[in-house]
Parts: C-alpha cells; structure tokens; sequence
C-alpha cells in the first residue's frame, strides 16, 4: 500500500511544479497611467496649445516585448472626449476608435487592457477622436522581439525612434471649424521630427544603429534620408524584410519602417532630412546624426531628395519583399505561410472619392460617406441594439452614383480571405489603413484595375503591413486573411479624409461566440448612446 501513496505523492508534486511553471510563465503585465491635458509649446517659432500625455509632447514611448500585456490607465483632463488607438490585433473592444469604443468623458478615465500578441515591430498610438492628433497626443509603440526568438540581424549598438510628420500652427479647433465648415485644410506649416525643428542623434564610429521612422503627420507622404550614409532597411510594420540598401525612403502617412545604420564615415556631424513628397511647396526638417569623437558640426547642402515621383516611388515600394526564411514574432519562418496559394473568399474594389453632400466636402467610399453614430457600432452589435449601422450601404465594388451618408458596415465571416484592390481616381495620394490586420500588399499599378492585373501580383513574398499607399490615378491590391474576429476600422490615414466620411467598418463574424475567437466584452467597458443602462 506504501508504494501507490508514494506514487501518488510523485503525481501531485509534479502537478504542482507545472502549476508553479505555468503561473511563472504567464506573459508579463505592464502598468501605466497616463494623464492627458493640454499645454503651451512654441514649436514653429509660435506659442500654440498642444495635447501632453504626462506632460510630454510627443507622448511617452511603449517599449514592450512580444507578448506582453498592457494595463493602462488614461485620464482625460482635456474640455472634450478623447480616445487612443494602437495596432493591436487581438481585442476588438481595447481598438480605441469611435466605432469600437465611446470616448472618455472630460475628467473622467478608462484603463486599457491589451496584450502585443505575437507582434514585433515599430508602431505608434495617437487620438482617434475629433482633430485631436492635429495637436499632439500621439507617441511610439516599440515592440522588441522575445530572447528565445532570433532576429536577422545582429543586435544594434542603439535604437532611436523618429516620429515625423506635418505640423500646423493652427489649433486643432480651429482645423476642425474648417472641415466642419465643408472646407478642405490648407497646406501644412512645416514638418517636425519628434515633436521638434532640430533635435540631434549620437552614436559611435563604427557602430550600427536602428532608427525606427514613423510619419505621424496628418496628410503628407514624406522622404527620409541621412547625409553620406546607406540605410538598411530590415522591417516594416511588423514583418521582417529582404536587407536592401537605400540612399533615401518614401514613407506615407500612418507608415512605419525600420533601419539599421553604420555610423561608417569620417567623424564629423550629419543631416537627417524629413521632407515633404508631391507637393509644389516642399517642407523640410532637419536633425543631426553626431559622431560622439566629433568636433565638426554639420556642413554642406541638405542630401538631395529623389528627382523623381508617383513612378519612382512605386519602384521602390516593389523593392519591399518578405524575408521567407527569417520568423517575426513566432519561431516559424514568416515564408510558411502561403498566401500566394489561397484562393479568396471575395474580391472588394474600395473607390474612393471627394464630393459635395448639401454644399459641404466630404470623402467616400464606393460612394458613401461614413458618418458616426452615437453609439459604436461594437456595443450596438454586442447588445443587439437596431438602427445604429448598416450592413448593406457600402457595396463591395464602386457604385458610381451620387455620394450619400449612412454609417457603414461591411460584413465579413471569420476566416475569409479576401482580395482587396484599392481604386484612387483622384489626383492626390491615398494612405489606407487597416485596425486589427496587418495584410499582404501584392500589387501597385497605375490606371484602372481589372481582373487581368493579377498576373503582375506578387505571390511568393510580398511583404504584410497595416498601412498602404496608393497612388494618383492608380490601384493597389492587397490580400487579408480575416483571422481577427471583431469589428475593425477600414480608413484613410488622411486625417482630413478620415474626418470627413473616408472610412467604414468591417464586421468579421462568427455566430459562436467563443474566447478562442475573441475576448468578451470588458467588465470596464463605458456606455453611450443607445447602449446606457445596458448590462453586459
């Protein structure tokens, strides 16, 4: 009778050292609170009002690892509702946009809680609501790589993030009085990195650094380039990419990259260029890479920007090819999958356009202009709440008939693959966004689509990003593997666009609702609208 005791004793022991190594190896938690208000910087030469988070202007920087989890308290201190958005793809109800959340009242707070599920990469957050990210708000998301899981790359000697963008001297209210008034904004200020005019990098001679770009401005495609050195580009929006050799990068509104640099020339100090693409007034600012041994300031003219436009820069975004060999966030190669191979599901031509809804600007979708709702779309789906969206407003394919309003909803069903082709007759560059996703940009082309085009698609290692480009009078065509269930934001990055009805939401379903498909609805979650005094 001894011996099944002390088997049994054996069994429970080990049971509860893998209970022990179970809650040990729980993915860690991390806590922050943040307090959003308002404040004076003199940023082009002109004291203005701007938005801080903990009195930081841009916003504090998330540094976090694959994996973790984020609680974060937000405090809203400012005269109006506000929300943050960041890319995560996980949690629907923790997207932090209109459609998905109601803005925190003034004086009030909400606490995120959202987990960096397998994601790598360099990201950024930013005010969803009104005008607010013409203001500020915003700051870097940088997700760093698990010990256990290799990188293509050496470790760098460094890691600097750039936030660059178009900046107005205007206030946001003012900017949105304008748009609100039916009219289109003017034409930016200037263009700051992080927050600034001049700000200056230092490094070693010799060692290799990595510069995270992010254009975080409100409308314009910007150039990035460094005086006398070679940028490596090694990711992009999460997926780790071939390692070319760039002179200069195009990187549109709401894009990120990431870049190894060599600090390999003679020890003097050096230009770093941010200026304005496709535009008759170029804006430029300028930063300094400085040589810790150096005793020479920066000198000579700014390192020129490409001579060349649309078509150039649609040559260098196909030069942008996944790494099929290297992993990203998981230890699988990012090349296992194999989304050249799948046929989708569907095929949506999105459309979109500027025109006049009783005398005032607004943007489109296939002809129809998104306008918010009192209540997100998210809890109205959740509670079962009638009249708030429409499933059948948006078509998938261009409608071609007078532009209308309604609050448009795509359906979709969890687990279909989709093919997207983005149609920009306009004569202004386009920047699309996808909340949840990232996707497989597969093709560029100029001119207007049509099924035969997808002989020239790239269906062995096109790179996945959550923001794309397309170009004047051009298509870009994009594959989405709908694995996300939830309702996610389609939008133009174009803050003015955005504003103004160039957006709609996907509603990617699954009548079963399990938490392997997606979390339950927060115990948390703030009520407005149609959804007060509902009980989840």
């Amino acid at each position: 009778m001894g011996k099944p005791v002390m088997k049994l004793h054996f069994i429970i022991g080990v049971l509860a050292v893998l209970a022990v190594s179970l809650v040990n190896a729980e993915d860690p938690y991390l806590y922050y609170t943040w307090t959003v208000t308002y404040g004076t910087r003199s940023i082009l030469g002109v004291p203005q009002q701007v938005i801080l988070i903990n009195n930081q202007f841009p916003g504090p920087k998330l540094d976090v690892v694959t994996n973790n989890n984020i609680i974060l308290n937000l405090i809203n201190k400012l005269d109006q509702p506000f929300l943050l958005t960041w890319w995560q793809r996980k949690n629907s109800w923790q997207d932090g946009v209109l459609g998905t959340n109601c803005p925190i009242p003034p004086n009030s707070n909400y606490t995120y809680k959202f987990q960096a599920k397998d994601q790598i990469g360099s990201y950024t957050y930013f005010p969803s609501t009104l005008m607010h990210r013409a203001a500020g708000g915003f700051g870097a998301l940088n997700i760093y790589h698990r010990s256990v899981i290799p990188i293509p790359y050496a470790n760098p000697d460094g890691d600097f993030t750039l936030l660059v963008g178009d900046w107005y001297k205007t206030s946001h209210k003012a900017l949105q009085q304008t748009l609100d008034s039916g009219k289109s904004l003017p034409f930016p200020h200037g263009v700051l990195i992080n927050g600034q005019t001049k700000t200056t990098f230092t490094g070693e001679q010799g060692r290799t650094y990595m510069f995270r770009i992010s254009n975080v401005g409100l409308s314009t495609s910007l150039n990035f380039r460094i005086q006398g050195h070679s940028m490596k580009l090694v990711e992009v929006e999460g997926s780790h990419v071939i390692q070319n050799l760039y002179d200069s990068l195009d990187v549109h509104v709401g894009q990120s990259v990431t870049i190894l640099v060599t600090l390999n020339q003679p020890p003097k100090d050096y230009y770093i260029v941010a200026s304005t693409r496709f535009t008759r007034t170029v804006l430029t600012a300028t930063a300094g890479l400085h040589y810790a041994n150096s005793q020479t300031p920066v000198s000579g003219p700014l390192p020129a920007a490409p001579a060349y436009k649309y078509h150039w820069s649609m040559q260098q975004a196909r030069t942008y090819r996944w790494n099929l060999t290297s992993n990203a966030a998981r230890p699988n190669p990012q090349g296992s999958f194999h989304y050249g191979k799948i046929t989708p599901t569907k095929t949506i031509v999105l459309a979109n356009s500027a025109s006049y809804i009783n005398g005032k600007l607004r943007y489109a979708v296939n002809g129809v202009s998104y306008v918010n709702a009192d209540t997100p779309l998210k809890l109205a789906d959740y509670f079962n709440i009638p009249g708030v969206f429409s499933m059948n407003a948006v078509q998938g394919v261009p409608s071609g008939v007078a532009a209308t309003v309604a609050t448009s909803v795509m359906p979709t069903n969890l687990h279909d693959f989709l093919e997207v082709v983005f149609q920009n007759n306009e004569n202004t560059m386009q920047s699309w966004h996808l909340d949840g996703y990232d996707f497989w940009v597969v093709g560029f082309g100029s001119g207007q689509w049509t099924p035969k085009k997808r002989r020239t698609y790239n269906q062995v290692d096109a790179l996945t990003r959550h923001t794309t480009q397309v170009y004047p009078n051009s298509w870009t065509a994009i594959l989405v593997s709908l694995d996300n269930q939830g309702m996610w934001n389609m939008r133009s990055a174009s803050w003015e666009r955005q504003y103004l009805g160039q957006q709609f939401y996907l509603r990617v379903w699954n009548p079963v609702r399990s938490l392997a498909n997606e979390y339950d609805i927060p115990s948390n979650v703030l009520l407005c609208g149609k959804a007060v005094g509902r009980h989840p």
